[in-house]
């Protein structure tokens, strides 16, 4: 990695890294003063144990995000890309403003570690282990997310079209998403994980590079965890690892819910070839459609888009 000025467009505008940080927390924010002082609030006992440097990439919010950051976290570095240059570029920027730093920490800021989280990550890379996630829950509730994923495929497409995701999990032939209660008790080395919060070696750091900033939101962290994957390092659960993700709306908004649909088909093509390409965004068209005929806004609008020519193109962030 560099060290320096952000080539990635932004600024540091206030703090610095202190040399020999082992640990870099990582966070990309847009409009987030919301979820922030939560996520602050949390990050002393989650990262129990490190000596660690909180980066932040602000995307140019609109609301009082970046002066909620200078109150509570004042001896934060602060990178104002200012742009909405999306969550890749925003990584990217933050990583660059780190420098030379052992353990990337990459967290959304609607995440509220437990107690030790971090350290229980940082703890279960090596060699072979590129990527270490935690078991997530959702707000409110007391079982752990399904946050484990499989690589994409036409079948698995085709399993998730007639069948749903979740009950296609049980059999990993016909899903991406990872649905064995096992699976989440143990450590698990998966093909990709939920982005939400991720540690990521220097290594591995250093044998992926940049983060993928053609992919504006959503499957920047599967393309991540696929290029990991190839170059040797794996993506794996460590259970004991903790934390609550508030969680977004792609599930309700039909931009969003567009925008992580062809996202995903445009994924897909880059490491396959076009009658594959033509045949997995068929299935996806099938399940979005599926969808829509039972009344949910956020497919129909994905639908449309799937059949709209030249939707696989660079898509623009909203």
């Amino acid at each position: 990695m560099s060290s320096g000025v952000p080539t990635s467009g932004g600024v540091p505008t206030s703090g610095g890294v202190p040399a020999g940080t082992a640990v870099a927390v990582i966070v990309v924010t847009w409009n987030s003063a919301p979820v922030l002082p939560g996520f602050l609030a949390a990050l002393p006992d989650g990262m129990t144990g490190l000596d660690w440097h909180l980066v932040v990439a602000d995307n140019d919010s609109a609301d009082d995000t970046v002066d909620v950051l200078k109150t509570l976290a004042p001896d934060a570095t602060i990178v104002q890309t200012g742009r909405n240059a999306g969550y890749a570029a925003g990584v990217n920027a933050a990583l660059d403003a780190a420098g030379d730093v052992g353990v990337a920490l990459i967290c959304n800021p609607d995440i509220r570690m437990r107690q030790g989280c971090a350290k229980r990550l940082v703890d279960s890379l090596g060699p072979e282990v590129g990527i270490a996630v935690p078991l997530l829950y959702e707000d409110g509730k007391g079982t752990p997310h399904h946050s484990l994923r499989r690589e994409s495929s036409v079948l698995r497409a085709l399993g998730e079209a007639v069948i749903g995701n979740r009950r296609a999990g049980r059999f990993p032939a016909l899903s991406e998403l990872v649905t064995d209660p096992a699976a989440y008790r143990r450590p698990t080395r998966v093909d990709w994980a939920t982005g939400a919060l991720m540690a990521i070696s220097a290594d591995c750091r250093a044998a992926c590079g940049r983060w993928d900033e053609s992919f504006f939101l959503y499957s920047e962290e599967t393309e991540y965890c696929l290029r990991a994957r190839d170059a040797g390092y794996a993506t794996q659960l460590e259970p004991t690892a903790e934390a609550v993700h508030l969680g977004g709306d792609s599930q309700v908004s039909p931009r969003l819910w567009t925008l992580l649909t062809l996202n995903r088909v445009r994924l897909y093509g880059r490491r396959h070839g076009a009658a594959a390409t033509l045949c997995f965004r068929g299935a996806v068209l099938l399940r979005e459609s599926a969808r829509a005929a039972l009344g949910r806004k956020a497919s129909r609008a994905a639908a449309g888009a799937l059949l709209r020519p030249g939707a696989l193109r660079v898509t623009p962030g909203p």
